[in-house]
């Protein structure tokens, strides 16, 4: 029941590690899916820190959203959809964070 409730951590994971492998950092891709494999041990410094990758990845789509808005602005194309859609990936990654918040996570990681 508990893998249930990691569905947006491990599907936050997913998504920037397709999106550092298609930035050509197989290192970061690498890190990016195997960071929630920590969640394995039962500890709160692991949830802590999946926490905290979670944030990381939050500012790298906003990152990302700001420097494809200037390119778009540059060559004269709308950046309205693309903002859009990377804005909502940020924000649904920095709410993956906030699934440590539940009780039955609580307990588990002794939060």
């Amino acid at each position: 029941m508990n893998l249930l409730r990691l569905t947006p951590v491990f599907l936050s994971a997913l998504l920037l590690g397709a999106h550092f492998l298609r930035s050509g950092s197989l290192s970061l891709t690498l890190v990016s899916l195997a960071f929630p494999a920590i969640l394995l041990i039962p500890r709160p410094w692991t949830a802590r820190l999946v926490q905290i990758a979670l944030i990381l990845g939050s500012l790298e789509w906003i990152r990302t959203m700001v420097q494809l808005a200037a390119q778009r602005l540059r060559v004269g194309e709308s950046w309205l959809r693309m903002g859009l859609i990377l804005g909502t990936v940020a924000l649904l990654t920095a709410c993956a964070a906030l699934v440590f918040r539940l009780r039955v996570l609580r307990i588990r990681y002794s939060l």
